[in-house]
């Protein structure tokens, strides 16, 4: 009876563990995914109010948020404490609107910034408690100047160094490409990748994030997916660089704030970061999956397996002890 359950359970395991190194491979299945941390955004004066745009710093462990209102950027640890801030100077960029929609991580303390309205890409080195002047900082032109409808997100592929961008209507687009910075402004290659409005059937695009930095996407088809936020919609989708819907999540019940910012690390943990939208705080959610990941699933085997052997010598032993008792000697 031991040995059946055993064997039940583990092939039930094996079946699980071969589903999930299929899926693994080609999506990172976001209907999985359940908010496992809430946390409220310091106001920081009105620093880190409005919270728009998120990214990931794996070399710090920290993440690194930027409101709308383009007063600066506040570094937090992945529980919404914040490390330190860093002020940014506006003056020269030709900004009305200061509007800092998209921030992404390079490295080594370096991030790139975009603002919405320009459609411009500034990149600065961060320090804390310093200020930049983001019209003497490299920069690059993503697009023309255009109204309340431009670029929304940004992403780094660490892979080759290329971006991934959102622009949020009239029309959505989703580019990706190169961004070749100079003092003075520099040029893209950006370029869309599919035609969003036809293919992704959201009512606007609010960020993106490249899944290349996953470790457990490292080789697979998975590692070229993106990660696309719509506010307008409240959902987080999954896609191809084709544009095909792989995987997605309601995020409708997650608050009533508007959900701006996305990020990952790497070890597949979303961040969403929403503004505080009339009430005193932004908040940082953090998304976890509960489902158990294939390496995971093998070292259950193992460990199921050692049970199973276990339990078989112990009921071996069981029953040659209970024959031995029962024999009767006669001379």
């Amino acid at each position: 009876m031991i040995k059946r359950t055993f064997a039940a359970a583990a092939a039930a395991l094996c079946c699980l563990g071969a589903s999930l190194g299929a899926s693994a491979q080609t999506s990172i299945q976001l209907q999985h995914y359940q908010v496992t941390g809430n946390h409220a955004l310091d106001a920081l004066g009105e620093l880190g109010l409005e919270a728009s745009a998120v990214t990931y710093a794996r070399d710090r462990g920290t993440l690194f948020f930027v409101g709308d209102e383009g007063l600066g950027v506040v570094e937090i640890t992945r529980t919404g404490q914040t490390v330190g801030s860093m002020a940014f100077n506006w003056a020269g960029t030709g900004s009305s609107n200061n509007d800092a929609e998209g921030l992404t991580y390079l490295g080594n303390g370096q991030l790139v910034l975009t603002e919405e309205r320009l459609q411009d890409a500034y990149r600065f080195s961060y320090a804390a408690g310093g200020s930049v002047a983001l019209a003497t900082t490299a920069w690059a032109s993503i697009g023309n100047t255009v109204g309340n409808v431009g670029t929304e997100g940004i992403s780094f592929d660490p892979r080759d160094g290329s971006f991934v961008s959102v622009k949020q209507d009239n029309p959505q687009a989703v580019l990706a490409g190169s961004l070749n910075f100079a003092t003075g402004g520099g040029s893209s290659t950006l370029a869309p990748l599919f035609d969003a409005d036809a293919r992704l059937g959201l009512a606007s695009l609010s960020d993106v994030q490249t899944l290349s930095p996953v470790d457990r996407l490292i080789g697979t088809p998975a590692a070229d997916n993106l990660l696309i936020l719509s506010l307008d919609s409240r959902r987080l989708v999954e896609v191809d660089r084709t544009g095909h819907l792989l995987s997605s999540l309601d995020l409708s019940g997650v608050t009533t704030q508007a959900i701006e910012g996305l990020t990952i690390d790497e070890q597949g943990v979303i961040y969403l970061v929403a503004e505080d939208s009339g009430t005193a705080n932004s908040r940082l959610f953090v998304l976890t999956s509960p489902v158990p990941e294939p390496g995971t699933v093998a070292l259950m085997l193992v460990g199921l397996a050692a049970v199973a052997r276990r339990a078989s010598a112990k009921a071996t032993r069981r029953a040659a002890a209970q024959s031995g008792r029962g024999l009767t000697i006669s001379g």
